[in-house]
């Protein structure tokens, strides 16, 4: 797990500091936390998940500092900001109904 962690944050970090960073959003999202069970009993919405919970983390200058989010999302939540982002059209009716991680964003600016 070590090795992982030491990869991504090298990868965010060369995104930070390249041009690119003022208009980016970087979404880390964790498969089964790393093998760490959840204490809660996960929601049930179909027979696909969502599972367990898992931790995503949103760095951007976008993000709204110290800001943790309680909604209820899966990884379908990460297609529904890209499709509200570019206006495009929900592939299925699952990411139509999910939220679309903007409340954690500031994107006023």
């Amino acid at each position: 797990m070590l090795a992982g962690e030491y990869h991504t944050a090298l990868l965010i970090d060369l995104i930070q500091r390249s041009p690119l960073w003022k208009d980016s959003v970087v979404i880390v999202t964790y498969d089964e936390n790393g093998g760490l069970w959840d204490h809660v009993a996960p929601p049930g919405v179909d027979r696909w998940g969502p599972g367990t919970r898992v931790p995503t983390l949103l760095i951007s200058p976008f993000a709204k500092r110290g800001l943790v989010d309680h909604t209820v999302m899966d990884t379908t939540a990460i297609l529904k900001l890209i499709e509200t982002r570019y206006g495009l059209a929900p592939l299925a009716s699952r990411d139509a109904a999910s939220p679309d991680m903007t409340e954690a964003l500031d994107l006023q600016q």
